[in-house]
């Protein structure tokens, strides 16, 4: 997602559960700087008004929806809004619907049992370049991947490269990536993009995924 960080971020909200739902919208468009512009009961209402209104810059996507499911909804949506970042908002904490959402091109992962406060960070951290994870699921997430064997495999990344995905791994934005490598936001950008196309994943949530997965960064536990 590009930087330019807009005076209010427009958020639309795909969730059946009409009380909830409608609690959050309300909520949202109290904050000051978020927007909650669209709720949708299921995806298919959403897909059919990207046919006829702009893209909002986040979607929060429920799982459990009725008709097309909020996994199987990703691609669709990213198909029809390809800038637009996807956060799942969602009871489940298993980790195969945690994995197949970021496999899919999830940003982000929250359990409703997040608090206003959370989630709305969270949207803000979506927009200048972040992948928020609610703690748990970023303990299931990191807990599976350290556990897999990695292929050697080096996918052709330049060490440039390989810096940029350490740090997006680490949970650092693209703002702050580019401090800390002493590069301009922009070049950070494409050296980004290029680290997608040789890992042949569509997002964020997919390149930390298979990093951590086939071994391509340092072990987790140098960080901590």
């Amino acid at each position: 997602m590009k930087d330019p960080s807009p005076a209010r971020l427009n958020v639309w909200l795909i969730e059946d559960h009409r009380a909830y739902g409608e609690r959050l919208m309300r909520a949202l468009n109290r904050l000051e700087g978020i927007r909650c512009t669209q709720r949708f009961s299921a995806c298919e209402d959403a897909l059919a008004a990207l046919r006829d209104s702009s893209a909002p810059n986040v979607i929060l996507l429920d799982i459990g929806l009725p008709g097309i499911s909020g996994i199987e909804g990703i691609p669709l949506l990213r198909e029809r809004a390809p800038n637009c970042a996807t956060v799942i908002l969602t009871v489940f904490e298993d980790d195969e619907k945690i994995l197949r959402a970021i496999c899919a091109g999830a940003v982000g992962y929250l359990l409703k049992t997040a608090t206003l406060d959370e989630i709305a960070a969270a949207l803000h951290a979506v927009a200048t370049g972040g992948s928020p994870l609610t703690p748990r699921v970023a303990r299931r997430v990191l807990a599976q991947f350290s556990r897999a064997n990695p292929p050697q495999r080096d996918y052709g990344l330049t060490p440039r490269e390989r810096d940029i995905l350490e740090l997006l791994v680490k949970g650092l934005t693209i703002k702050e990536t580019a401090a800390q490598l002493g590069i301009g936001f922009y070049t950070a950008d494409e050296y980004i993009r290029s680290v997608y196309v040789k890992l042949q994943v569509p997002s964020r949530g997919g390149a930390i995924a298979k990093a951590i997965r086939e071994g391509l960064v340092p072990p987790i536990s140098r960080w901590e």
